[in-house]
């Protein structure tokens, strides 16, 4: 019987690094990102940018023309990619870059849930979503506004869906987790905008500087180490940090 998670952005930051754990521990694991990657050479990649919205039913029909039911023991699905956007004031970021933002944060991982349920209804392995969402959706940042913004969305779907699941025999279950502060392309972002965009730059600049930053691996490690030992429960809101 397999074990399947399937990763967006599993080709860099946390996403590679879940990829990587999860393939450890003996998971068939399908990543779905822009570009495919040498070094993911034992994963099954799948190209397909998330800010077109029109490109993600494709993507996944083909994912799942390779699943079977009766052999799957548990199917996993991580929202982990995401983007951080123009960090700016909103009045200084464009229709385009703000559309763009909002349909990768979340109407893709919306997507992705609504087709994931869809097409897994009546499968009788253990069924989970986990969204990769932030401290950002509870804690606004002045410059984050679409991160924000589409990071609290996430954490309400996340309340939402796990509620019509729980209705249904077997249902998905849907967990939303707060990483922590990992040393991703993202922080690497935030530090070097200008403070005249980002007021709180410095403080981005100083958990780099102290060594404050978690590795992917080390959020990847504790994920897997939380999911393996059932204490990923439907609805919950985990910060990683806190467990």
């Amino acid at each position: 019987m397999e074990k399947i998670v399937i990763i967006t952005g599993g080709n860099k930051g946390l996403g590679y690094g879940l990829a990587k754990e999860y393939h450890k521990k003996g998971y068939r694991v399908i990543s779905i990102s822009r570009s495919k990657i040498e070094k993911l050479y034992s994963v099954e990649q799948y190209q397909c940018d998330l800010s077109k919205s029109e490109t993600i039913e494709d993507t996944v029909n083909e994912i799942f023309s390779h699943l079977d039911n009766s052999t799957t023991k548990t199917l996993t699905l991580f929202n982990n990619a995401g983007d951080l956007g123009n960090v700016n004031t909103i009045e200084n970021i464009s229709p385009e870059e703000i559309a763009y933002t909002i349909r990768v944060n979340l109407i893709a991982p919306l997507i992705l849930n609504s087709l994931f349920i869809k097409l897994t209804k009546g499968w009788e392995c253990k069924k989970k979503i986990i969204n990769i969402s932030s401290g950002a959706a509870i804690n606004p940042y002045e410059s984050w506004s679409m991160y924000c913004s589409s990071k609290a969305g996430l954490d309400m779907m996340t309340k939402v869906l796990s509620k019509e699941q729980k209705k249904i025999k077997n249902g998905v279950k849907i967990i939303s987790i707060y990483p922590g502060i990992v040393d991703t392309d993202m922080q690497a972002q935030a530090r070097n905008t200008p403070k005249e965009n980002f007021k709180s730059v410095q403080r981005f600049i100083d958990f780099y500087e102290h060594g404050e930053l978690f590795t992917p691996k080390q959020v990847a490690e504790k994920i897997y180490q939380l999911d393996s030992k059932g204490k990923l429960k439907n609805g919950k809101i985990i910060d990683i940090r806190n467990v």
